[in-house]
């Protein structure tokens, strides 16, 4: 798995933590944030992670694996893009974790991401502050 590349975005969402742990984990929430990506797993450690949809004409499925779980807290899963067009090899995958912890405003969401390379990382920088304000604007 690349282990290159991390990127860290946090923000505080002014939600319960409960609903913000939903947006993330529920398929379909998930989707009207994500692209109208579809996500289909069961969240059970170790098993598959799959993203499918269309995007600009184009049909897509990336595939992962549940790598941690814990409810209302931590998740985290491997990923590996279609559009990477890299080989369906262990080494190829990214990791991408999420943590959510109570604040005063809200809750604090952290989005953890490595990545290809720094240019790469860069463009998912700007993708998760797109994909996050999205969610916000559902559950704030």
């Amino acid at each position: 798995m690349q282990q290159h590349f991390k990127i860290q975005y946090k923000t505080i969402v002014n939600a319960p933590i409960e609903k913000v742990w939903e947006a993330l984990t529920n398929p379909e929430i998930f989707k009207q944030y994500f692209f109208g990506t579809e996500m289909v797993t069961s969240w059970k450690v170790g098993e598959e992670i799959i993203f499918q949809g269309e995007w600009e004409g184009q049909k897509y499925k990336d595939l992962g694996q549940v790598l941690e779980y814990v409810h209302n807290e931590k998740l985290a899963y491997s990923y590996l893009s279609s559009w990477s067009e890299m080989e369906d090899l262990p080494e190829n995958y990214l990791w991408v974790s999420y943590e959510v912890k109570p604040t005063e405003k809200g809750t604090e969401l952290t989005i953890h991401q490595t990545n290809y390379d720094e240019e790469k990382a860069k463009h998912s920088e700007g993708s998760w502050t797109s994909l996050v304000d999205g969610l916000k604007k559902l559950i704030e």
